[in-house]
């Protein structure tokens, strides 16, 4: 397609508020947002702004592309997940798919003060309402694909 494409006219549509595009949103809009469940740390979502996001299943890809500061979107309900987000600096953990985290990584969450948040929704719809509402996907090296 001419011009660069759909993606840069929706991006400019959607990225607005913020110098360099996106909104900051905060973490209880969110959960309202994306008809939420917060599992740990609802004394927190209040008080965390999140600008960007990134989903993954595989956390070899987030530890790769997440930027600190993202809300994380997996459907991984280990342990692993919640460690990877205070590795990466990652505020607050979405689940997608309803997909609920066993029991010792919602306890690590609470200990760390890392929000878990249950969604229905699938991981795509879920991206989809974020980058809607005017979070920042994070940025994927071009690989000259």
């Amino acid at each position: 397609m001419a011009g660069g494409g759909l993606r840069p006219k929706i991006e400019k549509a959607c990225l607005k508020g913020i110098p360099g595009g996106g909104m900051r949103m905060n973490l209880g809009d969110i959960v309202k947002l994306l008809d939420g469940v917060v599992l740990c740390g609802e004394d927190l979502t209040g008080s965390l702004d999140v600008k960007y996001a990134y989903g993954a299943d595989l956390m070899s890809d987030v530890l790769a592309f997440a930027k600190p500061g993202s809300l994380l979107i997996t459907g991984l309900t280990n342990i692993q997940i919640v460690r990877t987000a205070q590795m990466m600096d990652l505020p607050a953990i979405v689940f997608a798919r309803g997909k609920r985290p066993q029991e010792n990584t919602l306890e690590l969450a609470k200990k760390a003060g890392v929000p878990i948040i249950l969604v229905k929704k699938s991981m795509y719809e879920t991206c989809g309402i974020l980058f809607g509402a005017g979070i920042i996907p994070c940025e994927i090296p071009d690989r000259g694909v």
